[in-house]
């Protein structure tokens, strides 16, 4: 399949471009940059100096920051569909943040420049509306995770995200959720805000209550109306 038609199709199946005409949508895909990138590849780094917002069509990101002491801190796991990198829509002059973001799996993704979409949402009102509410949806998830940082213990807040994950990533038979597992424990710590020892304690914890099975690969949530 050529790149034109894969960008065509990777926009035509986001639900941010549904209602745009066949001749709107081959316009956009012109000034649409398309690549793959492999496991542990980075993708971008905030301070770049051509800002973009890109488009995650395959596979699993992880956005982190780096803190003033050089530790990794994980802000968020992107998943297919969802949107990421310059998201506030600004120049970028003065970006002075340490973001950047790193493939978990092989990822397949469309950019753009940040003016080329600034232009594209002026143009399409439909386009604008749409990223607005995915920009309210992502704002509730950052209030959630903040809010279960400050009211639930450690163990809660992993149950709580391995739940989140099977339910967007899992494979459900009868009472039972699996899930491939791209991250470290070390990733998980962060998280959830913790560190790594007390997240494989706890992981040791659950396996022994027969609450689910781990390894590298795989999560197996055993029961999930016991998974609290």
């Amino acid at each position: 399949m050529a790149e034109v038609d894969l960008k065509y199709w990777y926009l035509r199946d986001h639900k941010l471009f549904w209602k745009l005409s066949n001749s709107d949508l081959k316009d956009l895909c012109v000034i649409v940059g398309f690549k793959k990138a492999f496991k542990s590849e980075m993708i971008y780094f905030a301070d770049e100096h051509i800002p973009r917002i890109f488009l995650l069509k395959r596979g699993m990101i992880k956005i982190c920051e780096t803190d003033s002491k050089g530790n990794e801190i994980i802000k968020e796991i992107i998943k297919k569909g969802d949107l990421f990198g310059q998201m506030s829509l600004d120049d970028g002059q003065e970006n002075n943040s340490q973001e950047y973001a790193q493939a978990l799996t092989d990822v397949s993704i469309c950019s753009f420049k940040m003016d080329d979409f600034e232009r594209v949402l002026e143009k399409n009102p439909s386009i604008a509306i749409g990223y607005t509410k995915f920009m309210g949806l992502k704002i509730k998830r950052i209030e959630n995770r903040f809010n279960n940082v400050v009211f639930k213990d450690v163990r809660s807040r992993l149950i709580q995200f391995i739940k989140d994950w099977a339910e967007s990533d899992g494979e459900q038979i009868e009472n039972t959720y699996t899930i491939k597992n791209y991250l470290t424990q070390l990733d998980l710590a962060k998280l959830v805000c913790s560190s790594r020892q007390t997240v494989t304690t706890i992981l040791n914890d659950m396996e022994k209550e027969g609450l689910i099975d781990y390894d590298r690969r795989v999560i197996t949530i055993k029961n999930w109306a016991d998974f609290k």
